[in-house]
């Protein structure tokens, strides 16, 4: 049965109608998402709700940074986090769908695994925190980088993980092989290891604005990119002075 799997959301409530329609399409039933559910974006508490419906929803660095604090956050970050976090808290007298949300968000898992796969938001090292990223691959002596090899001896088969918002394969041999390089699509044959980043619903960073997610098969990974209205969640970045507009600015760019 295919999974769908989802992350770094980021409160865009736009991206994510899209991405949900083009799952439903497909007739894919299970979503899995690998955190980042809120930060940067203006729908927080619409994203969290959402998230209920779905089989499995993992802690990201953001989602943690709202219900403790942002610890290493840049200042655009931090601000969305401060912003969000008074979007959710609930008090005293709020609702009971404002403390469900926050309930959901406070007891996120931090990973998953099925079948030899790993899902986690950032590594298996550090589930939240660290990332896995393309230059991570890089070795001047031509090896395999100490970190890269690590991580590789963490985890039975495959690691899925999204944090970077860079979709992509690393591979035993420190080889990082982007979507389009590999037509969309990578296949998992028997005996070798993977690390998969899925890419990001809400802030796409690897110039491409479309949002990005993947459809895990078992033997295969395929990667799933769906245009969205990015111009409306920008302006409402823009019409919440909470926010920094840097992070709708990004939006147009997927940067």
């Amino acid at each position: 049965m295919p999974i769908a799997l989802i992350s770094d959301i980021h409160s865009n409530i736009e991206a994510l109608g899209v991405v949900l329609k083009d799952i439903e399409a497909q007739g894919i039933k299970e979503i899995y998402c690998l955190g980042d559910l809120v930060g940067y974006g203006p729908n927080p508490a619409e994203i969290v709700e959402h998230s209920m419906e779905w089989k499995i929803t993992l802690m990201g660095n953001h989602d943690e940074a709202v219900i403790k604090e942002a610890y290493g956050f840049n200042p655009v970050a931090k601000q969305a986090v401060a912003w969000t976090r008074d979007q959710l808290r609930p008090g005293f007298l709020s609702g009971r769908s404002k403390k469900e949300r926050w309930k959901v968000l406070c007891n996120l898992a931090l990973t998953h695994t099925i079948d030899g796969a790993l899902f986690v938001h950032g590594s298996p090292r550090d589930p939240t925190m660290e990332y896995i990223l393309r230059s991570d691959c890089i070795d001047l002596t031509g090896g395999v980088p100490d970190k890269i090899r690590d991580i590789f001896s963490r985890f039975e088969r495959l690691c899925f993980v999204g944090h970077t918002h860079d979709p992509g394969i690393i591979t035993e041999e420190s080889q990082f092989i982007a979507p389009k390089e590999c037509h969309e699509r990578w296949d998992f044959p028997a005996g070798k290891k993977f690390i998969v980043n899925i890419g990001s619903v809400g802030q796409p960073r690897d110039g491409d604005v479309r949002s990005c997610y993947a459809v895990y098969y078992g033997d295969r990974v395929e990667w799933r990119r769906v245009e969205y209205e990015y111009k409306t969640t920008m302006q409402k970045i823009f019409n919440t002075p909470q926010l920094d507009p840097r992070a709708g600015e990004r939006l147009a760019h997927g940067r």
